[in-house]
């Protein structure tokens, strides 16, 4: 597909963890020629980990993007009006970002801009990254299945013995899955195999 014209909102979520994972999927969208707006929640913008710096990842993001950040629900509000996104894609989203979009709660910039997308009937796309997705999250990531123009990156269980309940999308196909969610469809197959332990 050419994403020269198309421009794509990547949200990234509160999974430090699975920050490194997605910076070259971030990069994969720019190569192929698409704008690529970063927008972060506020986990991403004042916290630093053991997995890298709130700085180091604020960084990465502008030098790959070319983009500045949109970082508050005041500056993701006129992504609803302006109809900026062919696709948004929430990568990684966590079990706390699945619950509130789950249940209409707008709290942060990366729900504001599902909101905003959802508002234009266009694509959202979400690639979970939880440790409760088949425990209590089971049941939001579930409503969100079955809504209208919402799409996943296939995910499962990262690590079935330690962690159970804990669901993991393969990041890797995060590009695909927004092609497939442009022309309508579910990237399947949705549920695979990922173990990584």
């Amino acid at each position: 597909m050419d994403w020269t014209g198309k421009t794509v909102g990547y949200a990234l979520s509160g999974s430090h963890c699975t920050l490194a994972e997605i910076m070259p999927q971030i990069k994969r969208f720019v190569d192929a020629g698409a704008n690529v707006v970063p927008i972060v929640s506020q986990t991403i913008m004042t916290t630093d980990t053991r997995f890298g710096t709130s700085e180091e990842w604020q960084t990465q993001l502008k030098a790959i993007t070319g983009n500045e950040i949109i970082s508050t629900i005041v500056q993701a509000e006129p992504l609803g009006p302006s109809k900026l996104f062919d696709v948004l894609l929430i990568a990684p989203c966590t079990g706390s970002t699945t619950s509130r979009l789950a249940n209409a709660i707008t709290d942060s910039a990366v729900l504001m801009a599902a909101k905003a997308q959802m508002r234009n009937l266009r694509p959202l796309v979400l690639a979970i990254s939880t440790n409760d997705g088949l425990g209590l999250n089971a049941a939001n990531i579930a409503k969100l299945l079955v809504a209208k123009n919402i799409y996943f990156v296939p995910f499962g269980q990262d690590n079935p013995v330690q962690k159970p309940n804990s669901l993991v999308a393969r990041m890797d196909l995060a590009l695909e899955a927004c092609e497939a969610a442009l022309e309508g469809k579910q990237l399947q197959p949705l549920l695979i195999e990922r173990f990584n332990y």
